[in-house]
């Protein structure tokens, strides 16, 4: 009985009849606290995985993002949910997603974005089919791999069109490799870029005009039969006074890779550079990547100099390369500041040398172009040797509606970031091309001197010439070789003119294209005759044809280049000085190395 009566006692104590509500209460609510694990991944068309997509879990609201390989996994309290992913360029999708079953989601791409992702050509006439070759590497450093502009009959194809850009990396890196005693890399050569880099002949546009337009047609100095074309096309010049409010965001490299004296600390002299000519109406932000990823400096004013030259110096090198997430958190950053019709600018400054995350140049691209339409532009400054990655940071400006410039020392850095820092960093016009016809009348045959294609490019039927960004100020001169059907210069009977030359465009944040053109005539200039300028332009043609081992430069050598160039060149610009000393460092190592192939 007492034990009875003890166990009575124990079923009706405080502590019992507590615990068996607590257990009560758990069974009662539990299954509103359990968790459930929603997996799967996303795609596009093509079963490519997209990382980074946004994913809006609608019982909660809660955002979540795909991983570098597309996969997600998302805790939930319901055993199926609804969510709704986007991606910029793709079509949302709203789908029900169920606990325990693996999911692809597959997100069709906007048709406008399509279209971007197809190959780009840098010239184009219509059924040229060059041999395919690979991408270059040399000693790590990657180039994409040129095709070099053959000649084309002009009664057959008289229509050719190149594109527009303020590109000047490869001028800069040609000095590189010629100042270590090395031979350069061909596909590092891009001819166009080359001129690019001297001011020639600068002439302001009409009043009413974005572009205004010269010609000169002469003499062919490295074959008699030929003659050369010269288009030169310069944009108007931004009023200072005019420009607009500034959205920078510098996205830096902090890798390992950049520890050394030509990399980061070169880009931290090159960022303060260009600090002094901020204004108070703009903003500068900093992104890093490397041992972490984030923000460095947050949206500040430009008139707090010190502040931003502190953050600047205080950059620091370490960890792996995860440019992927750097680029987007950098155009995130740059979005959430966007000034409508301001100055909206990314500007990425590494080496290129990706290593985590999406890294190859297609998968780079892809991402890139998802962001084209965003009203935000992309600049590239490239630096560094070794495993300097020229065809990556190429595309990624390209693609990014920007231009490219590779700095090989701080009176470079200064060259791009303050005396030209109009043409760097203020667009007057996006997405342009020439559009040339050269007259069969005149001409029985022509070849456009560089804007050479990428093997990729020329092998897809889908490629479309890319259009290019032109900076205010920019001066572009385009070169063209051609036979003419007569060795006469009595062309007068050809009415039609020379040529004709139809330059497309757009403005700044305007869908509009617009079309602005220009008659070439049959005008012949002794070569002797032409402005210094231009056979100091034909100089440079003649170098780069040389450094390439171009077949059509064989009659030439660097003696023909450094006499035309010294007689040609204005003594009082440093820029034309130093160039005929690169001449000669090229001499003096493309002849060792013949001198030492013929004694062996």
């Amino acid at each position: 009985m007492m034990v009875s009566g003890s166990n009575s006692r124990s079923q009706n104590s405080p502590l019992l009849k507590i615990a068996a509500a607590i257990s009560l209460l758990l069974i009662t609510v539990s299954p509103a606290f359990a968790q459930y694990y929603l997996r799967g991944e996303v795609k596009d068309e093509k079963q490519n995985t997209l990382s980074n997509a946004k994913i809006l879990l609608h019982s909660t609201r809660y955002v979540y993002y795909s991983g570098s390989s597309g996969s997600f996994g998302i805790l939930s309290t319901r055993q199926n949910d609804s969510v709704t992913i986007s991606l910029e360029g793709y079509q949302p999708v709203g789908v029900r997603l169920e606990a325990g079953k693996y999911q692809t989601i597959v997100l069709k791409m906007l048709y406008s974005s399509a279209n971007l992702q197809r190959n780009r050509l840098v010239s184009f006439t219509r059924n040229m089919h060059p041999e395919d070759r690979n991408k270059r590497t040399i000693t790590g450093e990657t180039y994409s791999s040129l095709v070099e502009n053959d000649f084309v009959s002009a009664k057959k194809y008289p229509e050719t069109g190149c594109a527009i850009h303020t590109d000047k990396a490869s001028y800069s890196n040609i000095r590189r490799f010629l100042g270590m005693n090395t031979q350069v890399p061909p596909d590092a050569v891009r001819i166009e870029e080359l001129l690019n880099y001297f001011s020639f002949d600068y002439t302001p546009p009409p009043a009413d005009s974005i572009f205004g337009f010269k010609s000169y047609l002469s003499d062919c100095p490295w074959n008699t039969q030929s003659r050369l074309l010269f288009l030169h096309a310069s944009a108007r010049k931004i009023d200072p006074d005019k420009i607009p409010p500034t959205n920078l965001v510098f996205l830096v490299d902090v890798s390992g890779s950049m520890d050394m004296p030509n990399r980061l600390p070169l880009l931290k002299s090159a960022f303060k550079l260009l600090v002094d000519n901020l204004r108070e109406k703009d903003t500068v932000s900093i992104v890093v990547y490397g041992s972490t990823v984030g923000v460095w400096l947050t949206p500040t004013s430009g008139i707090e100099k010190d502040k931003i030259r502190r953050s600047i110096e205080e950059l620091y090198p370490g960890g792996s390369t995860p440019g992927e997430s750097g680029i987007r958190t950098a155009y995130r950053l740059a979005k959430s500041q966007y000034i409508k019709g301001g100055n909206n600018r990314v500007i990425l400054a590494t080496d290129g040398d990706f290593n985590v995350g999406q890294t190859s140049e297609e998968e780079l691209e892809k991402m890139i172009t998802q962001h084209q339409q965003s009203g935000i532009y992309l600049t590239c400054l490239g630096v560094g040797m070794g495993n300097y990655k020229d065809s990556k940071l190429e595309i990624l400006a390209k693609k990014g509606n920007g231009n490219f410039a590779y700095l090989d020392n701080e009176k470079e850095a200064e060259k791009v970031l303050v005396k030209e820092l109009t043409q760097t960093l203020y667009t007057v016009a996006d997405d342009a091309f020439l559009n040339v016809w050269l007259n069969p009348a005149v001409i029985k045959e022509y070849r456009l001197i560089g804007f050479d294609n990428k093997v990729n490019a020329l092998a897809d039927s889908l490629s479309e010439v890319e259009g290019g960004e032109v900076g205010s100020g920019h001066s572009l001169l385009a070169m063209f070789e051609l036979v003419p059907l007569s060795q006469s210069f009595d062309w007068g009977y050809a009415k039609d003119g020379l040529a004709k030359v139809f330059l497309s465009y757009k403005l700044p944040n305007d869908s509009v294209r617009r079309v602005t053109g220009y008659t070439a005539p049959v005008a012949y200039t002794e070569f002797m005759e032409l402005p210094e300028c231009y056979r100091f332009a034909t100089s440079v043609s003649m170098f780069a044809g040389l450094l390439k081992n171009s077949p059509y430069m064989r009659n030439i050598n660097w003696n023909d280049a450094a006499i035309m160039a010294d007689e040609s060149h204005n003594p009082q610009d440093a820029i034309q000085k130093e160039f005929i000393s690169m001449i000669a460092k090229a001499k003096k190592i493309y002849g060792n190395k013949k001198k030492k192939k013929q004694s062996e």
